[in-house]
């Protein structure tokens, strides 16, 4: 059986397909997996350690080494992603008492300010420049639930105590200290963090019932069609702002796979999010999915659009890159692998 290859085809497969199936367990047979032991440590129970564990593992990716102009777009980008989505979400709060067309704060945060690493790196290798690559060093910050917690309470929208604060961002920056004092250790836990994503999706899914999905369903295939154009308008316009060409801002108008844990963290941060936190994470998931189908479409366009221009101007047009050019360090600091689908990469899944 070709389990593994199936997965592969699903947009950030191996964090959405394992969700579900924790999903079905909870809803059909909720305490099968509760017996004791390492068995019950599968369920929601233990979502906290593996996540924990995630987080480590990505903050090994974060190099501080990168070229003043990938610094630059990269800063850019990421205040443009995170910017528009806290002026949206902020607006829902104040003025829609937090949920817009079934939409809420937390899952409109949670989706639009994390970029799939990995569809990033895929793309802007195949349709730009090592600078266009580059620049996720500066956007592999918004990874995980910290940003959206500094925002949620920044806003006067959570209560969350800062000794929290500090545990979500801990792991983190332990393993950004490890990463950059040693690269071998940076690639030892980039090429293993895969394997922690589909138990994190599990126990996270673990602590949903599926029948919220038929709720979710129609709002998750909206917020994720809002994240790729607003998104997509605002990133491509700070990029060639900046000096580039508009394919990495495209290539960043996605959720990414792992934002999907970001509503159950808030959550577990502060309990006044929990009854929404079940609903958020299917939206976001659902963004996962429809993201990952239309930003391809956008950069391909963007490219081929930017070609069109050179070719106008006399310039001669740059042909696909049909690999990654950032170099081997930092390849191997985001454990890239240009053979790889974009969905199976381990950074954002």
């Amino acid at each position: 059986m070709r389990i593994y290859q199936f997965i592969n085809k699903v947009p950030g497969g191996l964090m959405v397909v394992p969700l579900f199936i924790g999903m079905m367990v909870n809803t059909f047979l909720p305490n099968a997996l509760k017996i004791g032991g390492f068995t019950q440590a599968l369920t929601n129970q233990g979502y906290p350690t593996v996540l924990a564990m995630y987080l480590f593992t990505v903050g090994t990716k974060m190099t501080l080494s990168a070229a003043p102009t990938m610094l630059k777009r990269g800063f850019g980008i990421l205040a443009a992603k995170v910017g528009v989505a806290v002026a949206i979400a902020l607006g829902i709060a104040h003025f829609f008492h937090g949920s817009l067309l079934g939409l809420s704060t937390l899952a409109v945060l949670a989706a639009m300010n994390d970029t799939n690493g990995g569809m990033f790196l895929a793309l802007t290798s195949a349709f730009g420049s090592k600078d266009d690559s580059g620049t996720y060093v500066v956007q592999s910050v918004e990874t995980g639930p910290f940003v959206t917690m500094i925002v949620l309470v920044g806003a006067g929208l959570a209560n969350i105590p800062w000794l929290t604060m500090v545990s979500v961002i801990a792991p983190i920056f332990a393993g950004a200290l490890l990463g950059n004092l040693d690269s071998e250790l940076r690639g030892f836990f980039s090429k293993h963090e895969p394997l922690i994503v589909p138990f994190m999706a599990f126990t996270l899914g673990q602590g949903i019932n599926l029948k919220a999905v038929f709720t979710a369903g129609g709002p998750g295939i909206l917020l994720g069609v809002v994240v790729f154009i607003v998104t997509g308008i605002v990133c491509i316009f700070a990029d060639r702002l900046l000096g580039g060409s508009g394919v990495a801002g495209a290539a960043a108008s996605s959720t990414a796979g792992n934002a999907a844990a970001t509503p159950q963290a808030v959550a577990m941060a502060d309990h006044s999010y929990a009854v929404i936190a079940p609903i958020a994470t299917i939206q976001v998931a659902a963004s996962v999915i429809v993201t990952s189908i239309l930003t391809p479409i956008l950069t391909a366009w963007v490219f081929r659009r930017r070609q069109k221009q050179l070719m106008r101007a006399g310039a001669p047009a740059a042909a696909p890159q049909p690999r990654f050019e950032g170099g081997a360090a930092f390849e191997d600091s985001l454990d890239y692998h240009p053979s790889r689908p974009a969905h199976s990469t381990g950074h954002d899944l």
